[in-house]
């Protein structure tokens, strides 16, 4: 609770700094919060966020099924990693953006574009997490279940997923951020809607209150998209955790 407070002062002290800086400066490009406030209530553009909102559900989840899925399937076979491992790296370097123009010429503007745009980024850090996690399972705990008799999808089930689960999380946290980042740049690169669009349309009529509503909106989404991930990882990871405590 004490956080939470010292957080609310700190947050309210950046606020009244940000609001007499902007008002001694009086530059059109760096509006008080103020003004930023009125913008927002007057067009909040809710619209335009839910679009961008379910462009990208569907772009983390997608990626998020095929990056558990292949990090399995890689993880659980020494051939296929060593053989993988080089094309993984290569693909997780190239930077996302720079597909865009190769995805526009496949798809043209439009929902595929930036879907493709957004599983495309999004999709490696699940996948790296994954095949880590599942590669960091203890033999023994292996060599264990198969006395017990459990088969390979038991194993899987019992053992692996289990073991690789707090990896799997980190990963499908890291890749929300970036499937938020990756829409709005596909969105400003060709929408006729979203967010993105919104940043284009404030640019063109030469509002940069707007741009800045804008900014601090996607702020304050990926704040709570964050904040409910965590919750739904520590509900989910609350027996790893017991375990852990449990062991020391």
């Amino acid at each position: 609770m004490r956080f939470l407070l010292l957080r609310g002062w700190l947050l309210g002290l950046l606020l009244v700094a940000w609001e007499v800086a902007a008002r001694r400066a009086q530059d059109i490009y760096f509006p008080p919060p103020s003004r930023i406030v009125r913008v927002m209530a007057s067009d909040p553009g809710l619209g335009e966020l839910g679009r961008s909102l379910e462009l990208l559900v569907l772009g983390w989840g997608i990626a998020g099924a095929v990056g558990i899925a292949a990090g399995v399937g890689i993880g659980l076979s020494r051939v296929a990693h060593h053989l993988l491992d080089p094309v993984l790296q290569f693909g997780r370097a190239v930077p996302p953006p720079t597909l865009i123009p190769f995805f526009m010429v496949v798809f043209g503007l439009g929902t595929s574009m930036q879907l493709a745009t957004v599983v495309s980024g999004v999709v490696w850090p699940v996948l790296l997490n994954t095949v880590d996690g599942v590669r960091s399972v203890e033999p023994v705990q292996l060599d264990s279940a198969r006395v017990f008799g459990l088969g390979r999808a038991a194993r899987l089930r019992y053992v692996v997923l289990p073991a690789a689960a707090p990896k799997v999380f980190a990963g499908l946290r890291v890749a929300l951020g970036f499937a938020l980042i990756l829409v709005v740049i596909a969105e400003l690169m060709g929408s006729g809607d979203g967010v993105g669009a919104r940043l284009n349309a404030a640019e063109r009529e030469f509002r940069p209150d707007r741009m800045w509503a804008v900014i601090l909106q996607l702020g304050a989404v990926g704040c709570v998209l964050n904040g409910l991930f965590l919750t739904v990882e520590r509900r989910a990871l609350a027996w790893h955790r017991g375990a852990r405590r449990g062991n020391t």
